[in-house]
């Protein structure tokens, strides 16, 4: 069994304010996975191949261009008690034709957040981090992750929260100026995918000051990614790169239960990270009676999954393409 790659960041980094597309976090994510400790060197090539594997998606070249173009012109703001830094996190980006791979170059102003650690750092899942589609699922889920430990996270000013998140912009405009479009746009979404997608389950609360919001506050649990469900494991499944075994396990006692026992079938779904993924979801969400209607709970599924269109037979397995 393959352990599951860890991404581990500066708590610097993980407080930083940046905005980043759900792509370019799943590239940045994806590139500090690869970081070891001791190493020096500021290149590092990004095997799309490989990415795509974690994620079950293709990946469109001009539309990677245009993603690694604004991470390189994209500035991240640091700050501690003794600076304030605008700092870049790429010197060059190159892209080796053929051969699916792109070359990241690091700035060395950038370095210290990523290799002198020391005690000072966040740790979260890689495969976790990419399965989440929301972008201020990903920010918010090294946040929660830099407190595990703790179970709370520290009290956030509201407004510097929105700044980290990028939500106001350099120019004091701000996207969710309502508290309720920051609970509905940002927050609920964010927790909701964090709980059902990663081993952390969050909750937040807002604290006033006078009339107005002025904190915010999240709360931190581990969790098993999936219930537990009562049947005979699927025999013989390895967990696909970046997944633990124990949610192939969970996502093959899921298909027991709604009765896929065909064993191409199976072996299909048990080897795609996207899929199990997405079958721990479903297992959630039938846990909370989402389902409850479901005329067939495998057609169903097979039909969440791409594997089959509703009212057809099924359809070859093959990744979605990011447009």
């Amino acid at each position: 069994m393959e352990k599951e790659l860890e991404v581990r960041q500066h708590n610097a980094l993980t407080n930083a304010r940046y905005e980043y597309t759900q792509l370019q976090l799943d590239l940045l994510f994806f590139i500090i996975s690869k970081l070891r400790k001791g190493e020096t060197d500021t290149v590092y090539k990004l095997d799309i191949m490989e990415l795509s594997s974690l994620t079950g998606k293709r990946y469109n070249g001009a539309y990677l261009q245009k993603a690694t173009a604004d991470m390189g012109s994209r500035m991240l703001e640091v700050e501690d008690a003794n600076e304030y830094q605008q700092l870049w996190m790429f010197q060059r980006i190159r892209y080796l034709k053929g051969q699916g791979i792109i070359e990241f170059d690091l700035t060395r102003h950038v370095l210290p957040y990523l290799f002198e650690l020391k005690n000072n750092f966040t740790s979260y899942a890689l495969a976790a981090a990419l399965r989440l589609t929301s972008k201020y699922a990903k920010r918010i889920y090294p946040l929660c992750s830099q407190w595990k430990d703790l179970g709370e996270t520290k009290k956030y000013d509201i407004e510097e929260f929105k700044r980290m998140l990028g939500l106001i912009d350099e120019k004091g405009n701000d996207k969710v100026e309502r508290v309720s479009d920051l609970k509905s746009k940002v927050l609920d979404i964010a927790v909701k995918q964090i709980n059902e997608h990663t081993e952390l389950h969050v909750s937040y609360k807002l604290e006033k000051k006078g009339k107005a919001f002025k904190n915010i506050i999240f709360t931190v649990k581990p969790q098993a990614l999936a219930e537990t469900i009562p049947f005979e494991l699927v025999q013989g499944a390895a967990a696909p790169a970046g997944l633990q075994q124990h949610q192939v396990d969970n996502a093959g006692r899921l298909l027991a239960q709604i009765g896929i026992i065909t064993p191409t079938l199976v072996a299909t779904i048990l080897g795609n990270a996207a899929h199990v993924a997405a079958c721990n979801k479903f297992a959630h969400d039938l846990k909370t009676g989402k389902h409850a209607k479901a005329h067939s709970l495998s057609g169903l599924l097979l039909t969440v999954l791409g594997i089959k269109k509703a009212n057809s037979g099924p359809l070859f397995d093959k990744p979605a393409e990011v447009k």
